[in-house]
């Protein structure tokens, strides 16, 4: 492997009863529910055997809960980075969609136009801002462990921007990827920038489909 090549595996937290009911989490601490503790562990499960170097997470309880069963096979500590967490609309978190819709009527069609320099009233990060944290934070996590396998552990948002990087898509161009609970997405990181190994793999979250002999 190059010498100055790492291996990034990105995996959005479980599932929430918050994600459930379409509401805005934000910078809010919502921990998983029984599904996505569910999710968490199959993800642990199918990366088992992976040569995991490091997990970094976002220091919320969501992506904590999940980075802690991804790193636990390995005997690895979770490495908290705040750099990771997901995109803070204080205004409307706790809010569900239509709550924002119908109360915040301009927050809520900028935010669905993806206005890039929209930075909501009351506390929150344009997606420029966003976007320039996340892919920050994921370079400067990818330059310390040069050729080896970095798992992070964050939030939707964040998925979203990662990809975006590696793809090399605008930030207003309409998405047309996935950002699951617990899929586990690769990338390849260099000095010169990310890209795309492989997005959206959720075949461990497969119920029929037990990831070895002891699993039920």
């Amino acid at each position: 492997m190059e010498a100055n090549l790492t291996r990034l595996i990105a995996v959005r937290h479980g599932e929430t009863a918050w994600n459930v009911d379409t509401r805005i989490q934000g910078h809010l601490d919502i921990g998983l529910n029984a599904t996505g503790l569910w999710q968490a562990q199959r993800a642990g499960q199918a990366l088992a055997d992976e040569p995991i170097a490091a997990v970094y997470a976002s220091d919320l309880s969501r992506a904590w809960q999940t980075a802690q069963a991804i790193a636990e096979p390995h005997g690895l500590e979770v490495q908290p980075d705040l750099g990771l967490r997901e995109r803070p609309i204080v205004r409307c978190e706790g809010m569900t969609f239509a709550e924002t819709q119908a109360t915040l009527p301009g927050d809520a069609r900028r935010w669905r136009e993806r206005d890039p320099e929209f930075e909501p009233e009351g506390g929150g990060e344009s997606l420029l801002t966003f976007r320039d944290r996340v892919t920050g934070t994921a370079s400067a996590i990818a330059a310390r462990h040069p050729g080896q396998l970095v798992v992070l552990v964050a939030h939707g948002g964040v998925m979203d921007v990662l990809y975006r990087a590696a793809t090399r898509q605008e930030l207003q161009a309409p998405r047309t990827w996935q950002l699951g609970n617990a899929a586990i997405n690769r990338m390849l990181w260099t000095p010169e920038g990310f890209s795309l190994v492989g997005w959206s793999d959720i075949a461990h979250l497969a119920t029929d489909t037990p990831l070895d002999e002891t699993t039920t």
